[in-house]
């Protein structure tokens, strides 16, 4: 068979988009939950507008969600009945330290995550858990400037400390902070980033890209040194930037693109930042913040493996700036491709070209961890969901996918679709923009039973994984 017989499939899910329960169990505020559906979301998610704490007549959708908190066993016993093998999930990290710069953590969070684990056990899906995934507590933003300050690699070793040790032997794999690369353009949500009127973005912007490198450094050795079968992974927002055609300079705006995403990845897999990057740095008159031992910790602490989201690929056209997708990256138009209805390109060739670039550049195992299409379904008169433009979709994903491990001899660990039940969209804050395989009776303006039922598309993906891949319903 193309697939191993012990390869992962499974679905992801992240907290800031599922889990609510946003003031129980000792969780401190985090900057997820004063990201407001509606006109404003987008300019607090890159850091344009300061929003510090919720205000009245915002409705902030992260706060409550699907109310994982209190449905996680409802919803693990339906992702076992799918027969998934694992389930990416994310820690909040508010949760463990609320405020983020604690002496000891938060045992109600603690004991959280460990019951969720425990559970996962219980149907033999094994946790793939992101350490942050855009969440992290608001007083590291307020006190300390979020990422741009030095002190918080000190705050991430220490919560990734308490993590290692207390799920040792419960969970195995480990990514370090979600779609690293999207901190440059979604400066807020996933670094914590605002800026004042004369600040200096760009030195801002990549003193911290520099402390979540050295932090993401940090938490590899860390995991290695308190468990050797920890698999410590990387996690990239891809998907290739095709040149708009082959006139030169449109190739080389692809070229130039795609180094600005692979940068980071480039350090935490190779250990080092690549003269391109360096050359760019001289020319923006920036010098990295090293310090310490950051160099070592960088050079000999690289990822087990890459894992990244994938759902299109971009196109890029010289002197253009493109229009953003929902992923908050800019591409120019794509004749060629249709778009889903929130206006990425459809290419699932594209997948398998994308993770042939990735394994050509640093032949680590690699891990598809989010892959999905959002679209608003509607239910039938009796309830029913037949989203076969879902099932579509994926099927020609996976068959991409599987081409690249059968043809192309990618070592390829599993697959997390995103995601495998309803939640909040990050870019937009909808709950229209659905993903699932369990629907969730839940509207954009938090109104609903939360009710979960199984999609068309739910039965589907149980064959799959119970063919390992070889039945895609065709």
């Amino acid at each position: 068979m193309t697939f191993s017989k012990n390869f992962l499939w499974g679905g992801a899910i992240a907290a800031n988009q599922c889990e609510g329960g946003w003031n129980e169990g000792g969780r401190g505020l985090a900057y997820c939950y004063v990201l407001p559906y509606g006109k404003n979301r987008i300019d607090i998610i890159k850091g344009k507008m300061i929003r510090t704490e919720p205000i009245q007549d915002e409705y902030y959708p992260a706060q409550n969600a699907i109310d994982f908190y209190h449905y996680y066993k409802e919803d693990i016993a339906l992702l076992g009945e799918m027969g998934f093998k694992t389930l990416r999930i994310s820690i909040a990290w508010s949760r463990i330290f609320p405020h983020g710069d604690e002496d000891q953590p938060n045992e109600n969070g603690l004991q959280f995550y460990e019951d969720v684990f425990k559970e996962c056990q219980k149907y033999g899906i094994e946790p793939l858990v992101t350490i942050t995934h855009y969440d992290m507590p608001m007083h590291l933003v307020t006190e300390y400037g979020g990422w741009k300050n030095r002190q918080l690699i000190d705050f991430y070793k220490k919560l990734v400390r308490v993590l290692f040790r207390r799920y040792k032997g419960m969970v195995k794999y480990w990514l370090t902070f979600n779609e690293i690369n999207i901190m440059v353009s979604a400066c807020f949500m996933a670094a914590g980033l605002t800026f004042d009127n004369d600040e200096d973005q760009y030195t801002s912007i990549y003193n911290a890209v520099h402390h979540v490198l050295v932090a993401s450094a940090w938490a590899v050795k860390i995991g290695h040194e308190i468990d050797s079968e920890n698999q410590i992974g990387c996690m990239l927002n891809a998907g290739l930037f095709y040149p708009a055609t082959c006139h030169p300079l449109d190739v080389q705006a692809a070229q130039q693109e795609n180094r600005q995403h692979y940068m980071f990845t480039d350090v935490q897999v190779r250990g080092e930042y690549p003269q391109y990057i360096k050359k760019d740095f001289e020319r923006n008159n920036y010098t990295v913040p090293f310090c310490e031992d950051d160099e070592e910790i960088l050079k000999t602490n690289l990822v087990d493996y890459i894992s990244f989201s994938y759902y299109s690929t971009r196109v890029a056209k010289a002197n253009s700036e493109g229009a953003f997708d929902s992923n908050l990256l800019k591409s120019a138009p794509n004749p060629y491709l249709k778009v889903e209805p929130w206006g990425r390109f459809i290419d699932p060739l594209g997948l398998r070209i994308t993770m042939n670039e990735i394994y050509d550049r640093y032949q680590k195992p690699l891990f598809v961890a989010e892959n999905g299409l959002g679209a608003p379904d509607t239910p039938d008169q009796y309830g029913h969901i037949n989203d076969d433009y879902r099932i579509e979709y994926l099927r020609e994903h996976i068959r991409a996918m599987k081409d690249a491990i059968e043809i192309d001899g990618l070592p390829v660990m599993g697959y997390t679709c995103w995601a495998p039940i309803d939640l909040v969209s990050v870019a937009t804050g909808q709950m229209s923009k659905r993903y699932g395989f369990i629907y969730v009776d839940l509207d954009d303006d938090g109104n609903g039973t939360l009710m979960r039922s199984k999609k068309k598309s739910f039965e589907w993906y149980q064959k799959v994984i119970a063919s390992n891949g070889e039945d895609l319903g065709d």
